[in-house]
């Protein structure tokens, strides 16, 4: 088993501060480096928690900050063998990503048993804050359920009632086509089929022409990353949205725009928690990731940023890189940056922030090669994500 740390500052003597455990605060993030997920994940959320450290200035009371990466490669075996070697003998405090929904909700596992916090800001499963919530985990970015109840609501709305689920067959995929597909049913709509399709699948010919053949108005791409891309692709070439069907892509990064092209995504109803072009603030930090990443961040490698510098900030307010008390001031203090404005940790791990449902735009709208989307609607945190009623988290009392 392999990972690489990274020191983000030099490194002082353990002696000189007194309150972090070993004389460092270690930060882990358990990415998909190589994989399908590499793209909207791996090296870019690496490189947004090296520049939150930086930003911070390296070193929190008295110590200082390294940040460890390691690829999971979307195996759950390796997510939790490496989260506990991390916990045990890797002096890791907290692992503040870990890349897609059954190899997080493995290392939750191990982080809860650990008494360790864990944030998430690459998968979706919204399980993460409901049956396998706990008092150490924060789910960051987005979920299944906000983006269902965002641009599954808006695509019946727009008369799309009648849908078909290409989805990814795990906890992710599941989760969203469980959630979209409420969604659609509650408004009036009908889910008239779907197909499970394996993780990394390179050819989705048969899953579309059942789709195709299914008649439904649309077909609901519950799935994320290459699969994404890969679906959307191949369905332009099967003539999907010719014979009058529309996608819907569930989870459709900027990075997957940008790859695709306008010419293919054009009209597409998404829906994601950042968006580099919404304000001055976003405009002027996005820059700065471009310079070092070359290519615009998605919401999920934002929320890895404001992760970071929130969890900095509430070892700096406890005073002590100790879990409970850490955990206790990143829940008391507002989450307020570029990032998420007035956003709040909630009892079930949730952080509420507004949620953005974006059109992407025609080829003659766009302005440079990142202008990708017109903004449609900003939802506001507490009608995106799941309310506390429907909760299904043992910490919600009720």
């Amino acid at each position: 088993m392999a990972w690489q740390g990274v020191a983000c500052a030099q490194q002082a003597p353990a002696a000189k501060s007194q309150k972090v455990s070993d004389g460092v605060v270690r930060l882990g993030f358990l990415l998909d480096m190589s994989g399908l997920y590499a793209d909207v994940t791996g090296p870019g959320s690496a490189a947004a928690a090296r520049m939150a450290v930086e930003d911070f200035g390296g070193t929190v009371l008295g110590a200082p900050v390294e940040v460890m990466v390691a690829d999971h490669q979307n195996k759950p075996d390796i997510a939790a063998a490496t989260a506990r070697a991390w916990f045990d003998t890797g002096g890791v405090d907290a692992i503040l990503d870990v890349a897609a929904s059954a190899t997080a909700l493995a290392a939750a596992d191990i982080a809860k048993a650990k008494n360790k916090v864990i944030v998430f800001n690459g998968p979706g499963a919204v399980r993460l804050t409901n049956e396998a919530c706990s008092p150490v985990s924060v789910h960051w970015a987005y979920d299944t359920y906000a983006l269902a109840n965002s641009t599954a609501l808006a695509t019946v709305k727009a008369g799309g009632d009648s849908w078909f689920f290409v989805t990814a067959d795990y906890a992710f995929g599941q989760d969203l086509e469980r959630d979209a597909g409420t969604v659609v049913k509650a408004n009036g709509g009908k889910v008239l089929d779907g197909v499970r399709v394996p993780l990394n699948t390179p050819d989705f010919s048969s899953f579309l022409l059942q789709a195709q053949g299914s008649g439904a108005k649309v077909v609901g791409l519950a799935n994320a990353g290459a699969d994404t891309t890969n679906s959307i692709k191949q369905a332009a070439e099967f003539g999907l949205t010719q014979g009058g069907q529309k996608l819907a892509g569930l989870l459709v990064y900027i990075s997957d725009v940008h790859g695709l092209g306008l010419k293919a995504t054009q009209g597409m109803l998404l829906t994601e928690g950042f968006y580099w072009d919404l304000n001055d603030e976003t405009r002027a930090w996005s820059k700065r990731y471009f310079d070092r990443v070359g290519k615009m961040p998605n919401m999920s490698q934002a929320g890895v940023y404001s992760t970071v510098t929130h969890y900095l900030k509430a070892v700096k307010a406890a005073g002590t890189d100790e879990t409970q008390a850490v955990m206790k001031a990143m829940r008391e203090t507002p989450v307020d940056d570029f990032y998420a404005r007035g956003g709040r940790i909630r009892e079930d791990g949730r952080m509420i922030h507004d949620m953005y449902l974006f059109e992407v735009k025609k080829p003659e709208e766009s302005k440079g090669p990142w202008d990708l989307y017109k903004l449609v609607a900003t939802v506001p945190g507490e009608q995106a994500f799941q309310p506390l009623s429907a909760s299904r988290c043992p910490l919600v009392k009720k």
